[in-house]
């Protein structure tokens, strides 16, 4: 392909894009839109209005995210995004290819319109839809392992071999990073709580950026927390938009322990261990020690502290996989998609899988 290829990947929290070549993304947005009354439609309806970037300071309660859980709600939202990034490379790229990263709930709708965005709109030259999982089994080095990612919106474990996804052996759980900041509003907040006042959108932020972890054994952490003298830790506050300090219950500052534990929280589902486990057991048993012996893990929430500690601690017990497990983790994991599709762009294995405009337009025609 050409020197160089702009990739875009498009997650339900986080767009990363940039071009293939470099370590790491160049511009990361929130998957964030909101509307802005006009003066033909001022309004509460959306027809007539005009769509933007981010959160508007002065509406916050217009945003919203076109990508949840993986689906796009709002192909609206997603194509002004998606020309943002454009404009922005194309200045100095104008012909070149774009690689869009696919989750695995894609759907066969999904990827027709991602052709007519990109294509019949957005007027790019080729296109190559790559899988996400894939693209961060590459970014290991790896060619057979086990991703187990874990996002804004779902968490995924997929086994591959050679290269190639073992599909039936594939979990998804939409149980991920939004489901911590939910609780998070929920408890810091209680009957205050609301996810558009962007206060409490930044104390939640900064709450799990700068104070979450995932213990290594719950019992104790709580009575570590629950013995230590009120004010002993001031890493342990935040503040009120008023300058009062509040402090954060045990629970709170071991929320992605719901990873885990999620009965902890009142949570339904498996824990993402369980989840990785039925996946690598679900693949022919010949195989299954070699795929745990090659862990990847990636995504936003494994750069919580003590994340890939905790999973490669329960994975080694008598019960799941003893002594065999070895985590691969990168530093940028929370990009692993992006530089796995750094590497793919370049490939010539994938030739076959790029499409043309003009293969687009031919495939109208028939």
């Amino acid at each position: 392909m050409a020197a160089s290829t702009i990739i875009i990947d498009h997650g339900s929290g986080f767009l990363k894009s940039g071009l293939s070549g470099w370590n790491e993304p160049q511009m990361v947005l929130p998957s964030i839109v909101n509307y802005i009354p006009c003066r033909e439609n001022p309004g509460p309806s959306y027809a007539q209005r005009r769509v933007s970037l981010g959160i508007d300071i002065y509406r916050p309660d217009t945003f919203s995210y076109p990508i949840q859980r993986g689906r796009v709600l709002n192909w609206e939202g997603v194509e002004h995004i998606w020309s943002i990034v454009l404009d922005k490379f194309r200045q100095e790229h104008a012909d070149s290819p774009v690689m869009i990263t696919e989750s695995p709930l894609k759907e066969p709708v999904y990827r027709q319109k991602t052709l007519e965005i990109m294509f019949e709109l957005l007027n790019v030259p080729s296109i190559l839809l790559a899988d996400q999982m894939e693209m961060s089994l590459y970014a290991s080095g790896l060619l057979t392992g086990t991703v187990v990612d874990s996002g804004y919106g779902l968490s995924r474990v997929q086994p591959f071999h050679l290269g190639r996804p073992l599909r039936p052996s594939g979990k998804t759980l939409e149980f991920a990073g939004q489901d911590l900041s939910g609780y998070l509003f929920k408890s810091l907040f209680k009957e205050d709580c609301n996810q558009h006042n962007l206060f409490q959108l930044e104390t939640v932020a900064s709450t799990q950026m700068t104070k979450c972890y995932v213990p290594q054994n719950l019992g104790e952490a709580l009575d570590l927390r629950q013995n230590m003298p009120s004010g002993s830790d001031e890493s342990n506050t935040y503040l009120l938009p008023d300058g009062t300090p509040v402090e954060l219950t045990p629970l709170q500052r071991l929320a992605p322990e719901m990873f885990f534990n999620p009965q902890v929280f009142d949570l339904q589902g498996p824990s993402i261990t369980q989840v990785a486990v039925d996946s690598i057991r679900a693949c022919e048993a010949p195989m299954q020690p070699l795929l745990v012996s090659h862990i990847v893990a990636c995504g936003g929430n494994t750069l919580y502290p003590g994340f890939t500690k905790r999973l490669y601690k329960e994975l080694i017990t008598d019960h799941f996989f003893p002594s065999m497990a070895t985590m691969w983790m990168g530093s940028n994991r929370h990009f692993s998609v992006w530089l796995g599709a750094s590497v793919v762009a370049h490939l010539s294995t994938y030739k076959s899988e790029w499409v043309t405009k003009a293969e687009y337009e031919e495939s109208l025609r028939l």
